[in-house]
């Protein structure tokens, strides 16, 4: 059982994709969250969620103050969990507060080759299959997508090699839970500096 864990919409049951999904567990959401909000990571962001599945974790983030979210899916069955869960949660908004979640039906790289959109929390977790070249162009794609004080969570199995990062993302630390392994990532600064 998924469920968002606090904010407005605390204590609310999510529906998850049958297959092709793994949901990041409650543990793991709790500990991520912790972390987030003291960074103080949350609270009017736009958050963009890749391979979003149930789309757990932006909906967590819209929950506890998120300004909006974008849910990237490329697999059909999880994008019409992911509407049905984004309807859940816009109904437990107060009045007047319906919170701007978009949710887009197609794979990671080909979204971030044409948004236009910047973002300040992104959350990646794409299956542990997931490796080499295509985790590569998403972590490129994402670069110009990035607010500068953007917070990115990376998850993935603690077993797999440590992902390569491209020119514009910088590793700021590595947190493990148990089989989970999240990877906190931010812009480098050189990418903010003039041109002389």
């Amino acid at each position: 059982m998924t469920r968002i864990i606090s904010g407005f919409a605390g204590s609310l049951t999510l529906k998850v994709p049958s297959a092709g999904t793994r949901p990041t567990s409650d543990r793991v959401r709790e500990a991520l969250f912790s972390a987030l909000e003291a960074r103080d990571a949350i609270a009017g962001a736009r958050v963009l969620d890749l391979y979003a599945g149930s789309g757990a974790l932006a909906l967590e983030a819209i929950s506890r103050g998120a300004a909006s979210a974008v849910l990237v899916e490329k697999s059909y069955s999880a994008v019409q969990v992911c509407k049905a869960n984004a309807a859940l949660v816009s109904g437990r908004a107060g009045r007047g507060e319906r919170p701007s979640i978009r949710i887009i039906g197609k794979p990671a790289t080909s979204y971030l080759s044409s948004a236009l959109d910047q973002f300040d929390l992104v959350f990646i977790d794409p299956p542990y299959e997931v490796v080499g070249l295509e985790l590569d162009h998403v972590l490129e794609g994402l670069v110009p997508r990035l607010a500068t004080d953007a917070v990115i969570a990376l998850e993935r199995s603690s077993r797999t090699p440590v992902p390569a990062w491209p020119a514009g993302l910088a590793l700021d630390k590595m947190s493990r839970y148990g089989e989970t392994a999240i990877y906190w990532l931010e812009p480098e600064s050189d990418r903010w500096r003039e041109v002389p």
